[in-house]
């Protein structure tokens, strides 16, 4: 489960702290103090997991440093670092792109165990999967109308247009492709982009359908093609 984790966090304690925890588990582990700094390393090498502090004291600050990556289109899984009791933090990191959050004061176990749930998403074997009509894929690719997902690839794209997605983005339209139309709640599709429901927030899951519609639209797709089903959840178009 090593993987190389960029940690970009401006309370130098604090930061000494979680990085010794998550080396613990055999990760490889880079700090940051600041914005400039994370940016420097992303754009250097590549990284599985990037822990980003919303409240980093100089700018950029995380959330800028955020909606960079996410401009560049890179699907690198972004874990943002919130204040407890933040709501307006929580939303930010959301809109910005950021795949997960954790609120601080954070438990070491809580920490290393939100490690570990990203890395099972961006490093997991494709599980058997459905196709479009919930029937198994012959191929192992799920199609619907022009959309085609690769969940042994992580690649999606619309007719030739490659779609952009972070993790939880791919993650909720490989669910829903798989669902066949059928209706998924909100704790159903935190459990395929989390694989756990611990700590978790179901609101998450709305933006990332946001975005993920947007993404859709703008590749030539429709954005209808995910469907609102109220008091119940998100399905695929039939």
């Amino acid at each position: 489960m090593d993987a190389r984790i960029l940690l970009v966090e401006d309370d130098r304690d604090l930061r000494t702290t979680m990085a010794a925890a998550l080396a613990a588990d055999g990760h490889a582990v880079d700090e940051a103090p600041d914005g400039t700094d994370a940016l420097g390393r992303l754009a250097e090498r590549e990284y599985d997991v990037v822990l980003l502090d919303v409240g980093l004291g100089a700018p950029p600050d995380g959330v800028e440093v955020c909606r960079r990556l996410r401009g560049a289109d890179t699907d690198v899984y972004i874990m943002m670092l919130t204040a407890r009791d933040a709501e307006a933090d929580v939303v930010l990191a959301l809109e910005a792109g950021a795949d997960d959050y954790v609120t601080k004061p954070v438990g070491i176990a809580e920490l290393r165990s939100r490690a570990r749930a990203a890395l099972r998403r961006v490093r997991r074997a494709p599980d058997g999967v459905a196709g479009a009509s919930g029937g198994a894929a012959r191929d192992g690719v799920l199609r619907h109308d022009s959309l085609v997902l690769d969940p042994a690839a992580r690649t999606a794209r619309v007719g030739d247009e490659p779609l952009h997605l972070t993790p939880s983005e791919l993650a909720v339209l490989e669910a829903l492709m798989t669902a066949g139309g059928a209706v998924l709640s909100r704790p159903q599709l935190v459990l395929a982009i989390y694989g756990d429901d611990a700590f978790r927030d179901p609101r998450a899951v709305d933006f990332h359908v946001h975005h993920l519609r947007d993404k859709l639209a703008a590749a030539g797709g429709r954005a209808e093609w995910v469907v609102t089903v109220r008091a119940a959840g998100y399905r695929l178009d039939r």
